[in-house]
C-alpha cells in the first residue's frame, strides 16, 4: 500500500512537468533556441508525443513544418541536446541520426534511415530498486564517432517518461529534431537502420512498464543497439 501512495503522490506532483528540447549544443555552447533545432507542435504547450505509429513520432512538426538551421561540426567531436527545463519525469534517452540523402532541410527523415548513437538507460538491482540516472537532467551531450561519414544529418532525441507507462499508451515521449553537417568524418557504416515511426510498437518491456509496484527486476532499453563506430 505505502508503495502504491507513493506512486499516486510521485504522479500527482509531475503530473504538469512537461518539458521541450530546442537547443543544440556543439562543443558545449547553446546556440539557441530553434535555431538548429525543427520547432515542434508543442513550443508552447509541452504536451509530450504518446502514439508511438503517429508520423509526428519522428520530430513533431506536422503543424509547424519547420525546419531548422544547419550546424557545422566535426566527427569525433561532442554535440549535445539541451531541454528548456530539467527533465523532471522518470525515464531513459534514445538519441537517434539519420543521414540526409542531400540538404537535410528539406528531407523529413522518412524510411528506414535511422540508427541509435547513444542513449541513458535505467538502473536495477533485481527488484529492489530502479533509477533513472537521465531524471532532472537539463541536457544530454554525446561524442560523434570518429567514423560517422560526412555529410548532414537529423539528430533526433527522444526522452521517455515512463511514470504513468503502466498501461498502453501511458509512456510519455518528449523529442525534437537538429539539424548538423558531419566534416572530417570516416567511412563507417551505422546501423542497425530503422524507420521511425516504426521502431517501437507501443508493447516493449522498456515502454509498457509499471515502474513502481513490483519494482522491475530488470529494464530492457528500447531500440536497436548503439552504433559507436
Amino acid at each position: 500500500m505505502k508503495l502504491a501512495i507513493t506512486a499516486l503522490l510521485s504522479f500527482a506532483a509531475s503530473a504538469a512537468a512537461h518539458y521541450t528540447f530546442p537547443d543544440l549544443l556543439v562543443a558545449g555552447k547553446n546556440t539557441g533556441d530553434w535555431v538548429n533545432v525543427r520547432k515542434t507542435n508543442n513550443f508552447n504547450s509541452q504536451s509530450p508525443v504518446t502514439d508511438v505509429t503517429s508520423a509526428d513520432f519522428r520530430c513533431y512538426t506536422s503543424q509547424t513544418q519547420a525546419t531548422a538551421s544547419t550546424a557545422t561540426v566535426a566527427a569525433g567531436s561532442q554535440i549535445g541536446i539541451q531541454a528548456d527545463q530539467s527533465m523532471y519525469h522518470p525515464g531513459v534517452v534514445n538519441v537517434y541520426m539519420a543521414k540526409a540523402p542531400g540538404n537535410v532541410s528539406t528531407w523529413d527523415g522518412s524510411g528506414a534511415v535511422w540508427f541509435k548513437v547513444y542513449q541513458i538507460s535505467a538502473v536495477t538491482d533485481g527488484g529492489s530498486t530502479i533509477t533513472f540516472p537521465a531524471q532532472n537532467l537539463l541536457s544530454v551531450s554525446f561524442t560523434l564517432p570518429k567514423n560517422l561519414p560526412s555529410g548532414q544529418y537529423l539528430v533526433r532525441m527522444e526522452q521517455i517518461a515512463l511514470h504513468a507507462a503502466s498501461t498502453f499508451g501511458g509512456a510519455q515521449f518528449y523529442l525534437s529534431c537538429a539539424q548538423i553537417n558531419v566534416t572530417g568524418g570516416g567511412n563507417g557504416t551505422p546501423g542497425p537502420l530503422v524507420a521511425i515511426p516504426g521502431v517501437y510498437t507501443g508493447n516493449e518491456p522498456g515502454i509498457l512498464i509499471n515502474i513502481y509496484y513490483p519494482v522491475p527486476k530488470t529494464y530492457v532499453q528500447p531500440g536497436p543497439a548503439v552504433w559507436s563506430g
